[in-house]
């Protein structure tokens, strides 16, 4: 074949693979032309008020997250077991701990505020076709689950204990909240493989700014980000088992975790890689805190990650 016919055959060929590539991009959210047209439209100082928010929202769940991992790992080098985030919470409720355990609160709040406000100003740019529409109640749906943590750190601050963990029990005590109870767990097992996909792709870079800090970093980002996948995927599991087994036994978070692995084999081990997995995790949301992109807030020329570890 002449070597004109070779090069427009291999041309095409790296067309097509770059438009299947963007095809199955755009399954998962609205094309890059989409936002683009919605940037286009855009002043990022008329959106400037919301990084105050993002910033303080990623700095409370990275403390959260520092808080767990790092007194797990504390207690486990003690001899003890890991703790959960419950206990974690009351560990800090005395002295200093109080000052901090107020930060966290005002934290997950901000962070619940901002994936409001990041979904009705849709400063992601997603739009309000079917799958930007989508995106957004999943940024709503997660700003409600981190109220809820706020609202558990709460009862700590102020000195009443959570309920008894019934809920899933009682759940599990009528069909209908058998098959209720299936689907959280089959949603949270949902949660955790998106992130454990967001890790193995590492989506995570269109979303950071693109500097020697964040270049650095990027591996123990992407192993953050997979432990806390591999957290959110386990209570998925044991949330099912519980529906299908109609299990008195309630699972509680990441506490639960701790337990099912620790009764596997080596599973001192696994916990403790898991804790230095969700202290990658706080590492990743500090940086977020620092260097997220809000598209709507930024200017269309920002380096991102990825950006910056293609052209090095």
């Amino acid at each position: 074949m002449p070597d004109h016919q070779t090069r427009d055959h291999q041309n095409t060929a790296t067309s097509a693979n770059t438009s299947t590539a963007k095809g199955l991009a755009g399954r998962a959210l609205p094309s890059q032309s989409t936002r683009d047209e919605i940037l286009d439209q855009i002043n990022p100082n008329d959106f400037s008020w919301a990084v105050p928010i993002m910033r303080a929202g990623y700095a409370g769940r990275a403390l959260v997250y520092l808080t767990v991992a790092g007194t797990s790992l504390w207690s486990i080098w003690q001899g003890g077991e890991a703790n959960s985030t419950t206990d974690a919470l009351r560990w800090l409720d005395d002295g200093i701990g109080l000052a901090v355990l107020l930060l966290i609160i005002l934290g997950l709040s901000a962070y619940a505020l901002w994936r409001v406000v990041d979904s009705v100003w849709d400063l992601e740019a997603y739009g309000s076709g079917l799958k930007g529409m989508i995106a957004r109640a999943g940024m709503i749906v997660t700003g409600l689950v981190h109220l809820a943590m706020a609202g558990l750190a709460l009862t700590v601050l102020i000195g009443s204990r959570p309920g008894s963990g019934s809920g899933i029990t009682d759940a599990a005590a009528s069909s209908a909240g058998t098959a209720i109870l299936a689907v959280v767990g089959l949603l949270t097992l949902g949660a955790g493989g998106y992130y454990l996909h967001k890790a193995w792709s590492e989506g995570y870079r269109n979303h950071l700014r693109g500097n020697q800090i964040t270049l650095r970093l990027n591996t123990l980002l992407k192993i953050g980000v997979a432990a806390n996948g591999a957290v959110i995927g386990i209570i998925g599991l044991l949330i099912l088992q519980a529906a299908l087994s109609a299990s008195a036994e309630n699972p509680e978070g990441i506490g639960s975790v701790f337990d099912w692995l620790r009764e596997q084999m080596f599973g001192q081990i696994l916990v403790t890689s898991l804790c230095l997995g969700l202290l990658g995790f706080s590492l990743f949301c500090a940086v977020n805190a620092l260097y997220r992109i809000v598209p709507k807030a930024s200017d269309r020329g920002t380096q991102t990650l990825r950006d910056a570890l293609s052209s090095g």
